[in-house]
C-alpha cells in the first residue's frame, strides 16, 4: 500500500503545485493572478480550482480572508514529485510504452538513491525480490551498474527489471523467480542500462 504521503494529481495540478512549492520556498506568495498568468489560464477561476483541490488535499494551507495567504504544510518538504512513465517487464521484455501516465508525490525517505521517475511492473519474474505485479518501482537514471544490482534495462528497444550480472566475457539479467529463465545479452545486441532500482510503492 502507498505511505499516507501518496497522492495522486492530474499532471496539470501537480504542475501548480510544483510552481507553488518553488515560489514559496523563495519567499514568494504567488497570488491568483501570478498562478493564472504561469500557466496561460484564462481566468483567476482556473487558479482558484487547483489551489482550493490542493487544499482539501492537505497539500497546500490557506489563511482565511488572505489573498496571498498560501503556504506549504510541515510535511511537504519531504515530498517528491515523481511521474509514471510507462511499464517495465518482470518477466519477457515489453516494448518501451513511455508517456507520462501521472504524477505522484511520495516521501522521499521511501528510495535510495533518490529516483527519477517510477514504471509499472508487468510479470511475476522479480518476486523472490519483493516487486510483484503492479508495483511502482522507483528508477535512478544511471547508464551505469554493478554486478548484482537490480536494473532496468533496454534489449532491442524493449524494457525489463532484473539482476545484473557482469561476467568477464557476458552479461546476464537474472529474474529472481525460479519460473523464468535468465537473459543473456547477446553480441551486437542492442543493449544499454536505462536505470537502478531505487525501491517501490504498492498499490492498495
Amino acid at each position: 500500500m502507498y505511505t499516507m504521503s501518496h497522492v495522486d494529481l492530474p499532471p496539470q495540478r501537480a504542475a501548480v503545485l510544483a510552481f507553488l512549492r518553488r515560489e514559496l520556498a523563495a519567499g514568494r506568495a504567488p497570488s491568483l493572478a501570478d498562478i493564472a498568468g504561469a500557466f496561460g489560464f484564462a481566468s483567476r477561476n482556473a487558479a482558484q480550482k487547483h489551489v482550493q483541490a490542493l487544499v482539501a488535499d492537505g497539500l497546500l494551507e490557506q489563511a482565511p480572508g488572505q489573498k496571498r495567504g498560501l503556504r506549504l504544510p510541515g510535511g511537504m518538504a519531504d515530498l517528491l514529485p515523481l511521474p509514471v512513465l510507462g511499464r517495465v517487464a518482470a518477466g519477457q521484455p515489453i516494448g518501451a510504452d513511455i508517456g507520462l501516465d501521472e504524477q505522484l508525490w511520495l516521501d522521499r525517505r521511501l528510495f535510495s538513491p533518490q529516483p527519477d521517475y517510477l514504471l509499472k511492473v508487468q510479470g511475476d519474474s522479480m518476486i523472490d525480490d519483493g516487486i510483484v505485479d503492479g508495483d511502482l518501482v522507483g528508477v535512478h537514471r544511471t547508464p551505469e551498474a554493478r554486478d548484482g544490482q537490480t536494473v532496468v534495462a533496454r534489449i532491442d528497444g524493449e524494457l525489463t527489471i532484473k539482476r545484473l550480472q557482469r561476467e568477464r566475457r557476458r552479461i546476464r539479467l537474472l529474474p529472481r523467480n525460479p519460473a523464468h529463465a535468465p537473459i543473456e545479452v547477446q553480441p551486437g545486441q542492442d543493449f544499454a542500462i536505462e536505470g537502478v532500482y531505487c525501491g517501490l510503492v504498492r498499490r492498495g
